[in-house]
């Protein structure tokens, strides 16, 4: 074998042979997974754009299941162009970040609309679209069509930046890890060499302990070969998030909890919740309630982690008189769980009902 092939360290231009080991390894070794063509079929653009953009900052684990009972409910471009937002919004509660099913449903009405139902195939025409940001784009463009694109998730980050013992702290690294990506990914089976470096990630080169002897890039690995590849990519320390008070309340009338839609732009947007006052610094008791009620303030409390902040929500819960109808939803408690509430809401509802179970 060449030296320098070998041994990337002999030359920072020289570009390991990576490709080939991989996609030998991915032939035998690729994960199943229900958006994933398998070889001999016709990859679906639709099915591609939709996993990925369904596992961003979520698990495999946790996406299979949704991911399945969404195509079944709208297995194309055109039915999701047509559905209705809030049923949307609901069949993606618990996955996080909402404003990226906002963005698939933005998306696929311009799809329809101006693609006459096809996904673009072009990766700078795919950056047009509501939601596609450069890793979306890049990677439908490879997976789906084959095109040579350069795509780096969070799994792949981690196997470049060993790869290379790029120790430079993220986010920083980015540049130098994306520059070096690009040099070892192939002219040909791009969307192959992208889905098998994520594999590659979660399988072998994982965060804490990575398998190198079974990794099928041991001999190209820079960070192996210094000793301490787990160590690599280097995080910046993380800030502390600011911490926020709230309450929740839950207003009962005979078996129905009055639920509302949250405003379309801003956090939880366009999703149904338990109505909420304001959040801020400090506990703001029954400021904002919904109603005027007999609430009580129950020794429970709901926590919960968003991306700027983490916030701590009391309980307030009251019974509603017959006459009282403030703006709303009247949703059957014994229904709840096909309102779609987001996971803080969720939780919220899980131990009230708990409480007074």
């Amino acid at each position: 074998m060449d030296a320098t092939r070998s041994c990337p360290d002999a030359d920072p231009d020289a570009r390991p042979d990576v490709a080939p080991h991989l996609l030998d390894w991915y032939d035998r070794h690729r994960r199943v997974l229900p958006w994933r063509a398998l070889p001999g079929e016709t990859v679906d653009p639709y099915r591609v754009w939709l996993s990925e953009v369904m596992l961003q900052q979520t698990t495999v684990a946790a996406v299979r299941p949704r991911f399945e009972s969404w195509v079944a409910r709208w297995p194309d471009f055109a039915t999701l162009a047509a559905a209705e937002d809030a049923e949307v919004m609901a069949a993606w509660a618990g996955l996080g970040y909402y404003a990226r099913a906002r963005n698939l449903v933005a998306a696929a009405k311009v799809v329809v609309a101006e693609h006459d139902g096809a996904f673009p195939r072009d990766e700078a025409q795919l950056r047009t679209l509501p939601g596609l940001g450069a890793y979306t784009a890049a990677a439908v463009a490879a997976i789906a069509f084959g095109q040579r694109a350069v795509v780096v998730d969070a799994n792949v980050e981690r196997v470049i930046a060993r790869l290379f013992a790029i120790d430079a702290p993220l986010p920083g690294a980015r540049v130098a890890i994306r520059a070096a990506a690009d040099r070892v990914t192939p002219e040909t089976r791009a969307g192959d060499f992208a889905q098998a470096m994520m594999d590659l990630g979660s399988a072998i080169c994982t965060p804490k302990t990575p398998s190198c002897l079974l990794c099928p890039l041991q001999d190209q690995c820079r960070a192996f070969r210094q000793g301490a590849p787990q160590r690599l990519p280097v995080k910046a320390a993380r800030k502390a998030k600011p911490q926020r008070h709230g309450t929740i309340f839950w207003l009962q009338r005979g078996d129905a909890v009055l639920l509302e839609r949250r405003p379309d732009t801003g956090l939880l947007g366009g999703m149904r919740a338990l109505p909420t006052g304001p959040w801020s610094d400090v506990a703001p008791g029954l400021e904002g309630a919904p109603a005027t009620a007999d609430w009580q303030m129950r020794n429970i409390t709901v926590s919960h982690g968003f991306t700027h902040f983490d916030i701590e929500l009391s309980l307030a819960v009251a019974m509603a008189q017959a006459h009282q109808a403030p703006g709303g939803l009247w949703w059957p408690i014994a229904d709840l769980d096909r309102a779609g509430l987001p996971t803080l809401f969720a939780k919220a509802a899980t131990a009230v009902l708990r409480r007074d179970g």
